[in-house]
């Protein structure tokens, strides 16, 4: 059993309030399942002193509870161990926030860690290491609070990190293909690369909006940021226009054939979709 005011969290996270309830009513149901981990502070001469290695949770838990002691497993580990014991739990954790990770892992690389190490240690590729210390060395905090309130995935956030201006709207455009954002988080994910394109990476501590002046040449600079967009749009509207010409052409030749229109009526295969068919039968009506 080792006091509570023993014992110092070393590398403290905060915590999701609504878990972190839940976590102080199970205890208080049911008492603790699981004891916290401590190693001795080496530089205590009376050995009353404590450094949490694992268990942050738990033993605020028992704060909130206003008790005075709990019990803990007393190891002996160097502080780079204690740090490793408590990344993993960190991943092991079943609901575990992104941004403990990117902090643990940057945490790590300022200890001198290599990727390839860390990618040991933790189970992760290195090419996801690699890629959360790149967001987190070149300062990416806009990035880094989506990611921790869990509107941008981590992976799409070091895509745009690393993508220039052109290649952002196609890495937003990848990531709705692939289903990573939809609705919602896809405008936030859009009003995002706005505000880090115009204001940049960094958060300032008091961040007011303040509309940009209205002179000639914002107004040069706006209609040159449509104009763009609207060329993007035309663009790929004329590759879908191209992609269903040849697509529709291929269709009729086929449908002309007739050795391949009697095999496909054998097995069973003679059907389209009606707007498709409709499409082919106004081209060889032309």
């Amino acid at each position: 059993m080792i006091p509570l005011d023993g014992i110092t969290v070393v590398n403290p996270r905060s915590r999701n309030r609504r878990i972190f309830k839940e976590i102080v009513d199970n205890i208080d149901r049911i008492g603790l399942k699981r004891p916290i981990t401590v190693r001795p502070r080496a530089e205590d001469a009376d050995g009353s002193r404590y450094d949490l290695v694992c268990g942050q949770g738990r033993l605020e838990a028992y704060q909130a509870l206003h008790q005075t002691e709990i019990p803990a497993f007393i190891v002996e580990a160097e502080p780079e161990d204690c740090l490793i014991a408590s990344l993993v739990e960190n991943c092991a954790r079943r609901q575990h926030r992104a941004i403990d990770l990117l902090q643990d892992i940057g945490g790590m690389r300022e200890r001198g860690y290599s990727v390839a190490c860390i990618a040991g240690k933790t189970g992760l590729s290195e090419e996801y290491v690699g890629g959360v210390a790149r967001l987190l060395e070149t300062g990416e905090q806009r990035l880094l609070r989506a990611v921790e309130s869990g509107s941008l995935p981590v992976s799409v956030a070091i895509e745009i990190a690393d993508a220039d201006d052109d290649d952002v709207q196609r890495a937003l455009q990848s990531a709705y293909d692939q289903g990573l954002l939809r609705g919602r988080k896809l405008l936030a994910a859009k009003r995002l690369v706005e505000a880090r394109r115009r204001r940049g990476k960094r958060l300032k501590s008091v961040e007011p909006y303040a509309p940009e002046k209205l002179n000639s040449a914002a107004l040069v600079r706006a209609y040159q940021d449509d104009a763009q967009r609207k060329r993007e749009i035309i663009r790929r509207g004329n590759s879908a226009k191209d992609r269903l010409v040849l697509i529709t052409e291929a269709l009729r030749r086929l449908a002309a054939d007739a050795a391949f229109a009697a095999l496909i009526k054998e097995e069973g295969l003679d059907t389209m979709p009606q707007k498709i068919a409709d499409r082919v039968s106004s081209v060889q009506a032309a």
